[in-house]
């Protein structure tokens, strides 16, 4: 199938696209925020191949569009094979006048939004540990979800940090926001099937995790790496 006679198909989004490259270049796009018809514009190509890449299982765009397409979405072709995709955040360089700048209570709000993955820093009778794991954010408060048995369980009733963050390997530029509160377990039954109805997703990590811990912020602050 070529550029030209890509045929046009039902819009998308990353979460919808149906190959790993299409997955990439669908998430990337809208992460810049950009449309289909401005990718294409910059790649040299036109809204219906993009739309093609994006949602076609089957495509297998060539070397010479993907360089075009990681250049207009400010990436590299290896990271739309996924060839970063087992090695940590930031293996980049640093740009050359980077400004580091605080942000708001409201900006970090806004940053963490509504779910994602963040890190968990406790302590534990072992020693502090930290640990990645999927989150709502419901009425202004993390919650997960773990095993009673699990790590996460013993932060409830302690004290304990929060911290999401966002790479742009590309751009040389991020932000981190950290939360500082006390955790406590959810055990009232009208609370928990309000956590339920609203998280996003069940945890990653699958298994059984029907424990909800709740951390009231006591303080938010976040950095972002600006590129001038």
């Amino acid at each position: 199938m070529s550029e030209q006679t890509a045929p046009r198909t039902a819009s998308t989004t990353a979460g919808g696209a149906k190959s790993d490259i299409g997955r990439r270049i669908a998430r990337r796009r809208e992460e810049l925020g950009m449309s289909r018809e401005e990718a294409a514009a910059r790649a040299g190509t036109t809204p219906g191949y993009v739309q093609y890449l994006e949602e076609q299982s089957t495509a297998m765009p060539g070397n010479a569009v993907l360089i075009r397409l990681a250049d207009a979405l400010a990436t590299s072709v290896a990271a739309l094979h996924g060839g970063d995709a087992d090695l940590p955040p930031g293996t980049g360089r640093a740009a050359r006048r980077p400004e580091l700048i605080e942000l708001s209570a409201e900006e970090c709000r806004a940053r963490l939004s509504r779910h994602g993955i963040g890190r968990l820093a406790t302590d534990t009778p072992d020693g502090p540990i930290i640990l990645p794991l999927n989150y709502s954010v419901v009425d202004g408060a993390i919650t997960f979800r773990t095993a009673p048995d699990a790590v996460p369980a013993t932060a409830a009733g302690a004290l304990v940090a929060f911290e999401v963050d966002h790479i742009d390997e590309a751009l040389s530029q991020g932000w981190s926001v950290l939360v500082r509160g006390r955790a406590r377990a959810v055990r009232e039954p009208d609370a928990v099937e309000r956590l339920e109805a609203l998280a996003y997703s069940r945890p990653w990590a699958g298994g059984e995790r029907d424990m909800w811990v709740r951390i009231e912020p006591e303080s938010i602050t976040g950095r972002r790496i600006a590129v001038r």
